[in-house]
């Protein structure tokens, strides 16, 4: 029997939530702790898995839990590292959990999470530019780190003060994800950092992010680091840093209780419909919130980014897991320009090809999902007028720090994107 146990950090504090218990990935079900639902500070780890003494059965379990992993290459390489099946989430969630997205953390031995920060040099910073996910998967299990998606990436700790980077150890918590380059996808790493900024540009809520240069602004010298929104600083050290506290964050793939591979639209389901719906029942801030995201999915469609799947999508939580907001814009990137397909990660009205999405499919999505037309077609118009100036601004910006070529990627992007 395995045991899996769940623990969340509230107000700075972590507690036990419950656990993971079953024979093996399978039948593994999660149960919150008696004494946790009795406790004045109890709240869902999720709101796909609400308080009950009953345990949810292995399909909502896995679903949610399978939802904190990496994906794609990062997994099957940690499956392979750790020997064993690459399905089987429990045990590669054993191996990573001590540090997730959000406020979760997922221990199976007993916590033996002395913190501590080491500190990385200027050559390690450099392995990890250029040697990608190899480095990057060595990394996640050194570190026990369960960062979600497809592409390499790590969390480490930057003192922004003395320009330095280190590695957490234990339980220390980390407060900025690093991406390196795709070998696939040419200068990705540039087209990320220009098109958050253009975001941030037209108005969309984004995190602080910025390229790490350790060599010639070749894919093979830079990195992607963004700052973890999920991460604010406490008044407390470990060592002679600033330690983070937690805030929990769960993205609409687990909000709604949608497998991880599910999380692309194939087939017309309501994915939107469902994610407005849910920001009208659960958020601070529903008529804000759901402004924002609007913005987010336009922005998408504009810059021609097919990758919005659901789970670049999250809610976060305030300290105390009492109230929920829609998350900053992340992983904003314009796949379009390296051609493949077409097709959206969710249908947009009655249309999921890029090139058969038109003004007339914001009519009907503004239906589905519950919003007066007046009020998508404004907020397309807005964004849409404001794109091409919040570009030139970005390519200036990142051109006056020595990337030559971004003026040719910012032209790309408004002419493979939805803005023509």
């Amino acid at each position: 029997m395995r045991n899996l146990k769940v623990y969340i950090e509230i107000d700075g504090k972590e507690q036990k939530v419950g656990v993971i218990s079953g024979n093996d990935y399978n039948d593994a079900a999660f149960s919150y702790d008696e004494d946790y639902l009795n406790s004045d500070e109890a709240a869902p780890i999720s709101i796909s898995m609400p308080l009950q003494e009953e345990k949810f059965d292995s399909s909502k379990t896995r679903n949610y839990f399978e939802g904190l992993l990496p994906e794609g290459f990062s997994r099957r390489a940690v499956a392979e590292w750790i020997k064993t099946d690459e399905k089987d989430y429990l045990t590669i969630l054993g191996q990573l959990g001590k540090e997730c997205l959000g406020a979760v953390r997922i221990i199976e031995n007993e916590k033996n999470d002395k913190a501590a920060y080491e500190k990385l040099s200027l050559e390690e910073v450099k392995k990890l530019a250029s040697e990608g996910a190899t480095k990057s998967t060595q990394i996640l299990l050194e570190t026990h780190l369960s960062l979600t998606g497809a592409s390499g990436k790590v969390g480490l700790y930057y003192d922004e003060a003395n320009d330095g980077w280190y590695l957490p150890k234990g339980d220390a918590p980390s407060t900025h994800i690093v991406k390196q380059s795709h070998v696939r996808l040419n200068k990705i790493v540039i087209n990320e950092q220009l098109c958050t900024m253009a975001a941030k540009n037209v108005g969309i809520d984004v995190p602080k992010s910025f390229i790490i240069n350790v060599g010639k602004g070749r894919d093979e010298d830079i990195l992607f680091a963004t700052e973890r929104y999920d991460r604010v600083m406490s008044k407390t050290n470990i060592g002679k840093l600033a330690r983070p506290y937690r805030l929990h964050q769960e993205d609409f793939a687990q909000a709604l209780g949608i497998a991880a591979e599910q999380k692309y639209e194939h087939e017309k389901s309501g994915y939107l419909r469902q994610m407005f719906d849910l920001l009208r029942k659960k958020s601070a801030n529903p008529i804000e919130d759901q402004k924002k995201l609007l913005d987010i999915i336009i922005f998408n469609y504009l810059i021609g980014n097919t990758d919005s799947h659901i789970k670049n999508y999250s809610l976060l939580y305030d300290k105390s897991l009492k109230t929920v907001r829609l998350a900053p814009a992340y992983d904003l990137v314009a796949t379009r320009i390296y051609g493949g397909s077409s097709e959206m990660s969710f249908y947009y009205g009655d249309e999921i090809k890029l090139e058969k999405i038109k003004k007339k499919s914001f009519e009907t999505l503004a239906e589905e999902v519950g919003l007066s037309t007046k009020t998508v077609l404004s907020a397309f118009d807005n964004i849409a007028d404001k794109l091409e100036k919040a570009f030139e601004k970005a390519a200036k910006e990142l051109k006056n720090k020595g990337f030559k070529d971004v003026g040719k990627m910012k032209d790309n992007i408004l002419k493979t994107g939805g803005y023509e």
